[in-house]
This record gives C-alpha cells, structure tokens and sequence, in this order.
C-alpha cells in the first residue's frame, strides 16, 4: 500500500511521539487495525546497513543515544540543591528508540510487582502505590509481545515466575560460559538459576535470522535484525499497511490543545529546524520516562498553566531508575565472553521483598561479561590492578579473556521527589528548557544494592573464582531505566494516567512508556513497556471507533 506520508495539515487519527519500545509498538497495531498514524521521532530513521561494531564512536561517543552536547542536562540530589550540568538521563535516539542497542534482557513482572503495596504496606519515605489492574489483566498482552516480536527462553524454568498463557515462542539461547558458571555456584548454594528470557531470536522467525553471536550486542544495533527491535519487528509492519507514517528528525516541543482541552496535535522541529504542526485526532506520548514528563511540562497554556495533564501537580515526579550492583570474577580458564549476547542465565531467588531483611527491596540477578576491548582497558578492576607499563599490557593479556560479570538489577522506590522537570536556566540547541532531574536513592535502595552485592560474592566464590571483587559504591546516574513520572492510578489527584492509559485532564491525550509504571520491578521494564503498549492500543482503538 501506498498511502503514507501524510501532510502536517492534514488531520490523522493519531500522532504517536516516539519510536522506541512502545512507540513502535503503538504505531503497528492503530495502523494494522485501520487507523491513519504519523510517529514523530526526533533521531535518524537508521537501518542494518547503518550500523557499525566501532566500540569508539557507539559505546564512547553514544552515536545511537541522546547527545547532551545539544541536549543537555543537570542533576541535583534535592529540590533545594543547586543543579549542575551533568549527564544523568539516558536513551536511545533513532528509529526504534532504546530497543534497537539495549541488552534484550526480557523479563516479565512478578504478579507481587502490581499490588507490592497492599502485600507489604506502606514504606517510610516513599510513595509505594498499587497498579490500577493486576499481572492476569496484562498476561495476555505480554504473551502477546513475546509472540509478535520473537522472544527467546524456557516457559516454566524460573520456578518464581507468574502464570503464563503460552510458552515463549522460541528456545532459550545456548549457555554462555558466564552462564555455566553462574549456574555451577548458584546451585551450590541452593540457588534456581535459569536460562534468561531475551529478545534475541534463537533459531529464524518471522523472516528474520537468528543470531550470529557476532559479541557486539549490548549498546550497538543489530545488523542481522536478530534483536528483537521495534526497528526489525512492528515498525516495518507498520509501514507497510500504508496507514503509518515514520517521520524521523522532528523534535517534538508542544502539543497543542484546543480551548475545550482537547489535544489537537504536535509542534515539532523538522530536521531543518524549521516549525511544523501535524495535526491529529489523538496524540500518544511513547518519548520515554524523562522526555515524556519534560514535554508535558513545555506544553502549558493557559488552561493547563502547570503542564499539560498536571492538574495533580504529579507529571515528572516518583521517578525510578536502575539502581544496581555488580560483583566480578577472574576464572583459571579462558571464558571467550567477548562472543555471543551478553545474557544467558538469570536468577530471581532475592527477587521478593522479604521483611526479614530489615528493608524493602528485591533484585533479578544476571550473568554477562559487560565489556568490549576499549571499556576493558580502561575499566578498574580490582582495587590496586595495574594502569600502566608492562604490568598493565600484561593484565589486559591475562584477564580480557578470563573474568565475567554478575549484574544486579535492584527494586527502585518511587519517591515524590526525585523527579524530572524543566531547567529554568539551561536551553537545548533548539532554544527549549533543558531537563533537570532530581534524584536521591532511597535508604532501602542502596541498602538492596549491598544485599544483593554480598549475595553476588558468594555466588562467584562458589563457582570457583580465583579472585572476586564488587561495586555498589557508584552513584546509579546516569540512567537508562526511566520510569514512573506519569504514573497510572484510578485517582486523578495523584495520578498522571487513568487505568485505560488516557490522560485524566486530556480525553485524547495517551501516555505509554516508562513514565506510567506505578513500580519499577526489578529493573528490566521492556517487556512490561511492551505489553503495556499493546494493552493501551487495544484502548485507543476503542476509544477512536466510539468517539
């Protein structure tokens, strides 16, 4: 078909801001369904052939994320700090948005995860909440995804693992050496190590191949469309109906509102910078946990002075992030983890909150290398390793090859005031507020983080280490897990997003990304993105037939 690209004046069902993880997703299924869709996303519309193994130019110079040299943005630990230029917010910016280089992990929610305050109470300095809706409201759309897009895994092998409908629709990837020791010290100490769930195809699917095991996996793109990308998967799909229309470099400043408050659609920069207006029936916001809540708060007008949907006062606040910890190890024997994905066991044993512990907190754990040569240089491992001469030439020789890494991936509470809002100093390269965000950990969030730190130790000395060393120390910003700053809830006074993911100030505004999980798991939010986005299309399309 070839009806698409659309004029910016003429009015289209939806524009859909963003084309990452939900955006994609979003895109695909209005547009499959009939509905005419323009996705305005703010990087280049990249394709396999665009992509490149230069660790340099994509790990070091962040060509497939947001470049702070024009979007910048500053940091303070509190509302009364003084916020400093400073790189905390992180994500992917092209085509495919975060899902095009994140690692693939794909983990679903625990049931415990939607209704953690009822379960376990409230949490002294945080403001814990329940989901509008429960984990057998969202299974089916999480099966969904995992069937759409091509996941990975082995249904039933995490015995901590919620009810599924189907099992995933590809086997789990072949166990990496990182993973075979994982599992040797894990199961030592009584511990239920599995092989990890990853968007990653395992054998072909759906006219993609399946991995190569090229090693270049985690931050990079995928040339052989074997990531489960919105990039590889829904996006093309959308486009060929002929309904979707991806209009790439165009930087999203406001979304306009009539004077009844309704959403009229989307002022944007072209990628010549000049001002544009596409016009639209509804607008979904897919921007992420931070640019999302950044947008909302440049869209105010006179009937919505405070931001656009912010009568609660609650857009950019509760925001979480990926709080983690590390532990490391030297093995005897050569590992080759420089090849194949990163991930191919995890474990959710400390997954739960257990009062027992003294704290609220749970963390997924996994095992990967997280190193290519240049960040492997460059890295200190342990403390007193050499930096210099031929003790350190040597060291890369010994230990490239021969150390792993177990990732901890820990609960973050939401907190009112940790937050993303709106730099009343600092422009981006567009003239627009630059994005401030406000962050200080929770004491129950670092106090999971040494938990999980000790737990990880053990771990590897089980496995037959020769040397183990651990992090947990550093400051968790900058972030790519950006989530809870327009939160779901039935009550619009502390609520962003009602339960059908619509705005409650704006009946044709929708918010699906990060920004509306009311709790962050234990990190790993994609899959839940996911199925929250395909959750939220089946809503807008009934929505748009009944309007």
């Amino acid at each position: 078909m070839s009806r698409a690209p659309f004029k910016p004046s003429e009015e289209v069902d939806f524009v859909v801001i963003g084309s990452g993880a939900a955006g994609g997703v979003v895109a695909k299924e209005l547009s499959v369904a009939g509905f005419s869709v323009v996705v305005l996303e703010q990087g280049p519309y990249l394709r396999e052939r665009d992509f490149t193994h230069d660790e340099f130019g994509v790990a070091v110079q962040g060509l497939l994320t947001n470049d702070y040299r024009t979007q910048p943005n500053t940091l303070r630990p509190s509302p009364d700090a003084v916020a400093m230029k400073k790189p905390a917010i992180g994500y992917g910016k092209q085509v495919g948005g975060g899902s095009v280089h994140f690692t693939g992990n794909y983990w679903r929610f625990h049931e415990a995860d939607f209704e953690e305050k009822s379960r376990v109470g409230s949490v002294a300095g945080a403001s814990l909440e329940d989901w509008p809706f429960r984990y057998a409201d969202l299974e089916p759309y999480y099966t969904k995804a995992e069937q759409d897009l091509g996941i990975s895994g082995l249904a039933g092998a995490n015995p901590f693992e919620a009810p599924r409908a189907k099992p995933y629709p590809l086997p789990p990837m072949p166990v990496k050496s990182s993973g075979v020791l994982f599992e040797r010290g894990a199961r030592k100490l009584g511990l239920h190590p599995f092989p990890a769930p990853v968007a990653i195809l395992s054998q072909p699917y759906k006219g993609r191949g399946a991995c190569v095991h090229c090693g270049f996996c985690e931050q990079f793109g995928c040339e052989m469309k074997a990531k489960s990308s919105t990039l590889a998967t829904v996006i093309p799909m959308a486009v060929k109906t002929g309904n979707c229309e991806i209009r790439s470099g165009a930087y999203v400043r406001k979304i306009q509102t009539d004077a009844a408050g309704r959403a009229t659609g989307a002022i944007y920069f072209d990628a010549q910078r000049r001002e544009m207006f596409q016009r639209a029936k509804a607008v979904a916001v897919c921007a992420n946990g931070a640019e999302t809540p950044r947008l909302l708060l440049m869209s105010k007008s006179n009937r919505f002075p405070d931001g656009l949907a912010n009568s609660s006062g609650m857009v950019g606040r509760n925001l979480m992030v990926d709080v983690w910890a590390e532990a490391y190890a030297q093995f005897e024997h050569p590992l080759n983890e420089y090849k194949g994905i990163q991930v191919t066991r995890v474990l959710h044993d400390f997954y739960a909150a257990d009062p027992k512990r003294g704290f609220y907190g749970g963390a997924g754990i996994d095992a990967r290398f997280q190193y290519y040569p240049i960040s492997f240089g460059l890295a200190d491992l342990w403390p007193g390793s050499p930096k210099w001469g031929a003790a350190y030439k040597q060291s890369l020789k010994d230990n490239f090859n021969r150390v792993m890494t177990l990732e901890g991936h820990c609960s973050s509470l939401p907190v009112e005031t940790n937050s993303i809002s709106l730099d009343p100093e600092v422009k981006d390269a567009w003239g627009l507020p630059a994005l401030r965000a406000t962050y200080s950990p929770h004491a129950d969030d670092t106090k999971t983080r040494f938990f999980i730190r000790d737990r990880m130790v053990e771990i590897m000395q089980a496995a037959g280490a020769q040397r183990v060393w651990s992090e947990c120390e550093a400051d968790v910003l900058p972030s790519v897990h950006l989530m809870g700053t327009c939160r779901m809830g039935h009550d619009a006074k502390k609520f962003v997003v009602n339960g059908d993911h619509c705005a409650h100030d704006v009946p044709n505004l929708f918010i699906v990304d990060g920004s509306s999980l009311v709790t962050s798991g234990r990190q790993q939010p994609t899959a839940t993105i996911q199925a929250l986005a395909y959750r939220a299309a089946e809503k807008m399309g009934d929505w748009a037939r009944v309007r």
